[in-house]
């Protein structure tokens, strides 16, 4: 079996499309997750995490974002907030019943993202562009 057989025999691009309408939901009225989101219309986010995971799944390859490390230079993105993250979208997979392949071939990528995307600190981003903030917000109460 290919890797697009073995993709699409996990749920394909219709399921990678159900999971994140599902959680990108869930994101967006996150009291903690949706500030860094305020700018970016969830469509256009939803639409560039389906061509990435299916690009990483071993679908066809449409994704032309930024790397994850790059894209998210800009976002102090503490350990707390990953987690948080991780929840949402293991809440997601259970809500939908996504397959089990999908679920921890998505989760094992998402994990291994953990190193480069969570600093310690807010010295540790970097401005895409010298008139961007960089986005770090405290845990709501």
């Amino acid at each position: 079996m290919n890797k697009l057989d073995e993709f699409n025999r996990i749920g394909g691009r219709e399921s990678l499309i159900a999971i994140n309408k599902v959680f990108y939901d869930k994101v967006y009225k996150h009291p903690w997750l949706k500030l860094y989101f305020l700018d970016i219309p969830q469509q256009h986010i939803e639409d560039q995490q389906v061509d990435f995971m299916q690009k990483v799944l071993g679908g066809e390859n449409l994704y032309i974002g930024k790397a994850p490390p790059i894209a998210h230079n800009h976002m102090f993105i503490p350990e707390a907030l990953f987690d948080v993250r991780k929840q949402l979208l293991i809440d997601s997979f259970e809500e939908l019943g996504t397959h089990p392949e999908m679920k921890n071939k998505w989760l094992n990528l998402d994990e291994s993202f953990r190193r480069v995307l969570v600093k310690k600190s807010v010295n540790e981003c970097k401005r895409r562009f010298a008139s961007e903030a960089i986005l770090n917000f405290a845990k709501p109460k």
